[in-house]
């Protein structure tokens, strides 16, 4: 991986198989869509505009500093991505599945904003989601450039149910609002939490209401980097019953999370099931 700073942005090159679309697309991020060309969102309170390269990719109007600080680590770009998806090209269904889409990464995105996500994603479609997700932002976080931040839990704690009926969120709102408190007022210590064995981060995560394995899951691989987490919804249920019968988890190792994401993708795009 190479690392330039340029006139237009931050350019980073040499990675094989790196997919903007890929990774911002295939249900583990709600906040970016592509305009004019770019990839466009806000992540942890910044805009970010990325234009795919043949091996990489431009933020634009990025500082080498802003770069080091937030997104390569949020791009998770230390990681081998490519060795570890030829270990997953032994397997011969899982080899299906890493062929399809070999540009996916996983976002390591806040901890906070990514259980709020989940809790809105539950019997729910992408853009109905990322709808509701907006208006979180506009009605309650902090502008910035391009838009609005992700709320706090602390402003989100001090709401009720009535303040938050304009999210057209339904009977979630109850679940945010019991996130939003537990976690202001220090019941889940999300950054505590992140590091427990992954039963226990589980079992803490679920404590909150309408949190149940699936969410909880989501929240460890996408907002905790546990990359041993492994979300099953029900695309990927049917995904496991007909690809990977008898087939657990924690049969795909200590990577099972990035094995879960490039199943996900390829069953929802083939429709499997």
């Amino acid at each position: 991986m190479q690392i330039a700073d340029t006139i237009q942005g931050v350019e980073v090159c040499g990675l094989a198989h790196f997919s903007l679309a890929e990774t911002l697309d295939c249900g583990q991020a709600f906040r970016f869509s592509f305009q004019d060309g770019r990839w466009q969102g806000i992540a942890q309170g910044r805009q970010a505009r990325l234009i795919q390269k043949e091996d990489g990719f431009v933020l634009e109007g990025c500082s080498l500093a802003e770069f080091e600080r937030q997104w390569r680590r949020y791009f998770d770009l230390d990681r081998d991505y490519e060795a570890i998806r030829q270990s997953f090209l032994a397997d011969p269904a899982l080899a299906v599945c890493a062929r399809y889409a070999p540009g996916i990464r996983i976002l390591r995105q806040d901890a906070w904003e990514t259980l709020v996500s989940f809790i809105v994603s539950q019997n729910n479609h992408v853009p109905r989601i990322k709808g509701i997700i907006e208006r979180i932002c506009t009605l309650f976080g902090e502008p910035v450039v391009g838009g609005y931040a992700f709320p706090t839990a602390q402003k989100l704690a001090n709401l009720d149910e009535p303040a938050l009926e304009p999210l057209r969120a339904g009977w979630r709102s109850g679940y945010i609002l019991d996130a939003a408190r537990r976690v202001a007022d220090g019941r889940l210590p999300l950054d505590q939490i992140a590091c427990l064995p992954l039963k226990e981060a589980r079992e803490a995560l679920m404590t909150v209401r309408g949190v149940g394995p699936k969410v909880a899951e989501c929240v460890l691989l996408y907002g905790m980097g546990r990359m041993e987490a492994f979300p099953l919804d029900v695309w990927m249920k049917r995904a496991m019953a007909l690809l990977f019968p008898g087939r657990t988890p924690e049969d795909f190792g200590p990577y099972a999370g990035i094995a879960q994401q490039y199943i996900f993708h390829y069953s929802r795009m083939q429709k499997i099931g």
